[in-house]
């Protein structure tokens, strides 16, 4: 007799633990993925550095792609948990954005600074492809939006500069994995914008329309001024000093209206 009065405690307290009764006859259709954004780093440091910083340091990401031969992926994170990866950030008026995103950090040394100016360092192309083949993966499998591949100075402008100015955005773009500008149409712009150059207002209001957090005060603050070169970083790469100019407006103009 005490041995059944036992077991029915046991039982009765093992369905206790098992946790509440659900009915899941009426599941909801409104709702979307956790995961709206790729956000893309590179390490500033080696491949061992790397590993040790993502998986021992106070940062972490859910990928690395090597710079050996074969340009290895290391997954460190699972895609359904946050990683520390983008810190204080903000795109298309979503703020602290490890929460929403997927961080793929890349071995590359960032730049050096010479007497001569700034040297950045290049990509290779077996990191290139690896990179491909994994955004390709995880824009399908989390219908991410093209306009969402974005970079780490594009959500932290001024703060930071990675992935630098020769990452390869407009190969990243002719995958469908990023939006890039038709030179054409630029072109077209451009000298329309040279004979009269939009205000500060119009620059300022058409790169928060493109995603980046920016001032609205009508003024070339020292805040628009960085958000202004962060854009130029991707978009016009070979001059990004964060002045306002006819390419630049031309470029804003046909992303936002393409």
């Amino acid at each position: 007799m005490k041995f059944l009065v036992a077991a029915l405690l046991f039982l009765t307290l093992a369905g206790c633990a098992s946790g509440p009764r659900l009915n899941t006859s009426h599941p909801s259709v409104n709702f979307d993925n956790r995961i709206q954004f790729v956000v893309l780093h590179y390490t500033a440091t080696s491949l061992e550095g790397s590993l040790a910083l993502l998986t021992k340091g106070q940062v972490s990401s859910h990928y690395l792609i090597g710079d050996d031969a074969r340009a290895t992926i290391y997954k460190l994170v699972d895609e359904d948990k946050r990683s520390w990866h983008a810190g204080e950030s903000e795109w298309m008026g979503r703020t602290w954005l490890n929460s929403s995103s997927i961080g793929i950090e890349i071995v590359n040394p960032g730049y050096r600074d010479t007497p001569t100016g700034r040297v950045w360092y290049p990509y290779s192309e077996a990191q290139v492809q690896s990179l491909v083949t994994l955004l390709k993966d995880i824009s399908q499998r989390n219908r991410i939006n093209p306009k969402f591949i974005i970079g780490h100075s594009d959500i932290a402008p001024g703060r930071k500069l990675d992935p630098g100015p020769l990452f390869p955005w407009k190969r990243l773009a002719d995958e469908g994995l990023g939006i890039w500008p038709e030179a054409q149409a630029v072109a077209r712009y451009q000298a329309q914008y040279a004979a009269q150059l939009p205000s500060i207002t119009w620059f300022q209001e058409e790169l928060a329309r493109l995603g980046y957090s920016t001032p609205q005060t009508g003024e070339l603050d020292v805040a628009t001024r960085r958000v202004l070169a962060a854009f130029q970083m991707r978009f016009r790469p070979v001059l990004f000093d964060g002045t306002p100019d006819a390419q630049s407006a031309a470029i804003l103009r046909v992303l936002n209206h393409r």
